[in-house]
């Protein structure tokens, strides 16, 4: 069973912001899937257990943008 989780992403703006993001919190353990709206700076993350805090704002930080408080 999958769990979904939503975060919240500042700063990108563009597809290339997308791809950086997707790409690094792909990289995550057990990240199944991820979805970004690029206009509301959301991403979901489909896993195949929770995914911490500190994962996630390691992963969006390596990408180059900051994950916004929950």
């Amino acid at each position: 069973m999958s769990i979904s989780t939503q975060w919240t992403v500042t700063g990108m703006t563009c597809q290339h912001c997308v791809a950086a993001v997707t790409e690094e919190v792909s990289s995550i353990a057990g990240v199944e899937a991820v979805e970004i709206d690029l206009g509301n700076g959301l991403v979901t993350v489909r896993s195949e257990a929770d995914i911490s805090v500190e994962s996630m704002a390691a992963a969006v930080d390596e990408a180059g943008y900051t994950l916004a408080a929950n």
